[in-house]
């Protein structure tokens, strides 16, 4: 499938768990039939709302072999292969390729603090190690390093298929110059559901999201409106469903959108030490928000 015009909404799926701790992958089908019935435009597996940090290799790759089968090319699949060893990356790159992924979204280096060029030759080895396209992941807020718009730019342009970057600093300014120097073709992905609106007006193509793990219909439209310039609508929308972007990270997350998932009936509010449930003043604030939603 080709991925290179893909657009609006892209869900980073969550991973459900039973109560003795294993994968469910009975609940993790209804989960994928959930957004590809709302109308959601692809699906990352893998990815940290995926709690991809407690998974083991083999169920990484058990996971993503799933994903790929249950979906039979709806619609696309990207596998979050990162790491912060750059053979592991490649080696985690070319097993999702070898399972039928459509790309791999891959993580800056988190903890060990690349240079500008270390940054560089990480990503620019895993390019030239798989043939399948490569969405670039920039979350300093969770890595400790940042992929720099000059980096971007660069292995934009040195690899064909690096197609783009979920950017998810949150900072409009890296977004608009990223949207304003990227070569034709390669597409700029809001990590930041608050911010994936403002991104959108500004020429971004949508948003790798967590909140449309609850609302996928909703967030679809969001993301379709504003692309398409339709401002009035879709910041109508976006007003609606602020409060509760902003109370899916109240704490790190998947918790909160675990718990959103529970409260819906969609999962079993299980997660893996060190993430934990949420703390009731917390819960609390949440569940009301979801129910003055109807949801």
């Amino acid at each position: 499938m080709n991925i290179n015009n893909l657009k609006g909404s892209i869900v980073a799926i969550t991973t459900p768990f039973k109560e003795t701790g294993e994968i469910d992958f009975d609940t993790f089908d209804s989960l994928i039939e959930f957004h590809i019935s709302n109308g959601t435009d692809g699906l990352v597996v893998c990815g940290t709302t995926g709690e991809t940090p407690t998974l083991t290799d083999s169920e990484d790759a058990h996971l993503i072999e799933h994903a790929v089968k249950q979906i039979n090319k709806r619609i696309p699949v990207i596998a979050g292969t990162g790491s912060n060893s750059t053979q592991e990356c490649v080696a985690y790159s070319k097993k999702a390729q070898s399972l039928g992924v459509d790309a791999v979204l891959v993580v800056a280096p988190y903890y060990n603090k690349p240079t500008e060029n270390g940054m560089y030759l990480h990503f620019s080895t895993v390019a030239q190690a798989i043939k399948i396209p490569i969405i670039l992941y920039n979350v300093p807020g969770r890595t400790g390093s940042n992929i720099s718009v000059k980096q971007v730019l660069r292995l934009a342009n040195d690899y064909k298929n690096i197609i783009g970057i979920k950017e998810a600093s949150g900072n409009l300014s890296v977004m608009g110059a990223l949207i304003a120097g990227k070569p034709k073709g390669f597409s700029i992905y809001s990590g930041d559901d608050y911010t994936s609106f403002m991104s959108n007006c500004m020429g971004a193509d949508g948003c790798i999201s967590v909140i449309a793990n609850v609302i996928p219909k909703e967030f679809h439209e969001l993301m379709t409106l504003s692309i398409n310039g339709e401002i009035d609508a879709a910041r109508k929308l976006f007003y609606k469903y602020a409060k509760l972007m902003d109370l899916l990270f109240i704490e790190s997350n998947p918790i909160p959108v675990k718990t959103a998932l529970a409260h819906m009936g969609k999962l079993k509010e299980q997660f893996r030490a060190p993430l934990c449930p949420m703390e009731e003043k917390n819960k609390t604030l949440l569940i009301d928000e979801l129910n003055k939603l109807g949801l």
